[in-house]
């Protein structure tokens, strides 16, 4: 019997590993970078015996995403070990990989520290110095249950229950044994890049009502220098971090005496946010959305009917008025549906595009809440198509080229995801068969790749994901097109075709930005908080080096303002370097600089927020300069706008 690896037919021998036949069909470079073994969709451990029926074995190399996925979960494993063996009374929970790292939680009498993290991280170093090998062995549930409770490791207990198997594989190394699936690196000493970067609270399970744990995040690569890298991108995103940046630049805050999750917009951030929308509504009604907007709560029937009650009403709110339950939204479609029923619409009439900047709240774990970026009350930028079955190609491709322009002007590159049905949905086969099917179709026509994300759709429909890819290359979920076949029929949607008979619309729901607030927290980071000139909160300050200027700044503030720029005066009686570094760090991106040679010439001096000098202007010529600084990412993109 042969096995293929690469290019080569190995002959299997009785008692073959996956380790035994990889290292003979692989190059010693090869082999000594490879972490795992893949059969299928299915990676093995090095050390498992070769699985039935497998005639191809893949290996996963160290520096792929898999290889790395297995090299953090072992370094979860070799961190739960290290913990435990400084702080014995420390109960293990659950310690997964994942994106860029992974982390462990543990319950304990009091939080972790820093100089907790040092010593936890020097004793990861001795296990990996030790060079002890990962082993698996199946146990059954009774095994496993008197293991885990002689350990006093209650958690695992819990984990053991809730699961209901029969058996269970454990992992041990060294003195450590874990409830696992796995797969690990073959020996703790094959870790070689690995750092622990920070300690937070996290509920048990996420449930607030449960116990607060102590989450230990670290992070591991193939190899020093890749964790270097990774390093460094993360000291840039703590500079980045637009809770930060939200404080430096006066944009917004939270407060506890309002509650957790809900947003503050001071002036600045607001009139971001207003700029933001402005523009949302202008492209909206362009490309040929009408605007609506429908009440924030109601009845818990309509809830009901759409298949939300039964399916996401943990996630939101409810109320009672004159003896009758409410919902408040957690989403807009419901009342873009009472719009359409509104009348009686022809074939002739579809599509039908509804487009409201709604706000929604929803009931997200407080253990989740983060920022701007999960919140319990935001604004989506979310639209409906209702429209006939052969215009969903022309319509979904029109979302995406939407999505592509918008990312675009700020600088985002973006990836594609198709989900499909999840376990939790309503609907018939057929319903979601013809929405996957109109989904790929329009991913194939718009030619860009996509990834499928098999059971991640909602729960009435299939979804195309859009992720923005920032300027630390971290991918951000935002847009998404959702084709639903089933709550038009739930709401009894129809149009009347040529034929003069009723016919059931699809309903396309879609956001460009997806949450505003979420979408701002993302372009803070992704551009350190410098706003494009045209979306800046202040475009242009005016400095003066004394009380001498002062006229002519105001002639120029006038002059500035009269032409629609944001602009600002600084008069005060402070040395000009201090004016400079202010409106820098504030991120202003033009700074008019005037002292007595400007006022006689009748020009201005004008410096970058980078610093760069540009020298002098006249007042028209910085009009002209800013005007085209506005408008230049529209133009590189292929879109039109008007600011003036």
């Amino acid at each position: 019997m042969q096995i293929r690896v690469a290019d080569k037919a190995i002959d299997l021998s009785e008692g073959a590993t996956c380790a035994s036949v990889l290292a003979e069909g692989l190059s010693k470079k090869q082999f000594k970078n490879t972490v795992a073994a893949k059969c299928g969709e299915t990676i093995f451990d090095l050390d498992r015996l070769i699985p039935a029926g497998c005639d191809e074995l893949v290996p996963v190399f160290a520096d792929t995403p898999e290889g790395l996925d297995v090299i953090r979960h072992s370094a979860a494993h070799i961190m739960a070990e290290a913990v435990k063996t400084l702080f014995p009374e420390a109960q293990v929970t659950i310690g997964p990989a994942i994106e860029n790292g992974f982390y462990y939680d543990f319950a304990y009498k009091r939080p972790f520290t820093p100089e907790d993290l040092e010593a936890i991280e020097a004793e990861m170093e001795r296990i990996v110095g030790r060079d002890h090998s990962f082993t698996c062995r199946l146990v059954s549930k009774d095994e496993a249950l008197s293991l885990f409770k002689d350990m006093g490791e209650e958690y695992k207990l819990e984990i053991i229950n809730d699961l209901g198997q029969d058996n269970y594989s454990l992992y041990s190394q060294g003195n450590f044994t874990d409830l696992c699936r796995g797969p690990h690196i073959p020996r703790t000493g094959m870790l070689k890049a690995v750092k622990l970067l920070s300690v937070a609270g996290a509920y048990w399970r996420g449930d607030e009502k449960n116990p607060m744990l102590q989450r230990i995040y670290g992070t591991a690569f193939a190899n020093p220098k890749d964790l270097k890298t990774y390093l460094h991108r993360i000291e840039e995103a703590k500079k980045r971090d637009h809770r930060r940046l939200g404080t430096q630049l006066d944009l917004f805050s939270f407060s506890e005496e309002a509650g957790p999750g809900m947003v503050i917009w001071h002036p600045k951030g607001m009139l971001v946010r207003t700029i933001l929308e402005d523009f949302e509504r202008k492209e909206h009604l362009k490309r040929g959305y009408q605007i609506v907007q429908g009440p924030l709560i109601l009845k818990r029937e309509l809830w009901e009917r759409s298949g939300h009650y039964e399916n996401y009403r943990e996630n939101m709110y409810f109320t009672e008025i004159d003896e009758q339950a409410y919902g408040i939204k957690p989403m807009n479609c419901l009342s873009h549906m009472l719009i359409y029923r509104s009348n009686i619409r022809s074939y002739r009439d579809l599509p039908q595009r509804y487009f409201e900047l709604g706000m929604v709240h929803r009931h997200e774990k407080s253990g989740v809440l983060h920022g701007l970026s999960r919140v319990r009350a935001f604004t989506q930028d979310d639209a409906h198509i209702i429209c006939r079955p052969d215009q969903l190609l022309e319509e979904i491709t029109g979302v995406i080229q939407f999505v592509k322009d918008v990312a675009g002007l700020f600088g985002f590159d973006f990836e594609l995801e198709l989900s499909t049905r999840p376990e939790k949905s309503i609907g018939s086969d057929d319903d979601w068969e013809r929405a996957t099917t109109a989904l790929t179709d329009a991913l194939e026509s718009v030619g860009l790749p996509y990834e499928i994300n098999a059971g991640d759709g909602a729960f009435y429909g299939p979804k195309i994901d859009i992720k923005l890819r920032d300027a630390l290359d971290r991918k951000w979920q935002c847009a998404t097109v959702q084709c639903d076949f089933t709550l038009p029929e739930r709401f009894d949607l129809h149009y009347i075709g040529q034929d003069g008979e009723r016919h059931r619309p699809v309903m396309l729901h879609r956001v460009i930005l997806g949450s505003v607030e979420r979408f701002l927290g993302i372009l803070i980071e992704h551009t350190g908080g410098a706003f494009p000139t045209w979306l800046a909160p202040t475009q242009v300050r005016i400095l003066t080096v004394t009380d001498a200027q002062n006229d002519f700044a105001e002639a120029c503030h006038k002059t500035l303002q009269g032409v629609g720029l944001r602009v600002e005066a600084d008069t005060r009686n402070e040395k000009l370097g201090y004016k400079v570094r202010e409106a820098q760090v504030e991120k202003i991106p033009y700074m008019l600089v005037i002292g007595d040679k400007e006022v006689a010439d009748n020009v201005v001096n004008v410096r970058l927020r980078t610093g760069e000098n540009l020298g002098t202007k006249t007042i028209d010529e910085v009009v002209d300069m800013i005007r085209n600084d506005c408008l230049e990412p529209f133009k590189r993109g292929g879109m039109s706008y008007s600011f003036f």
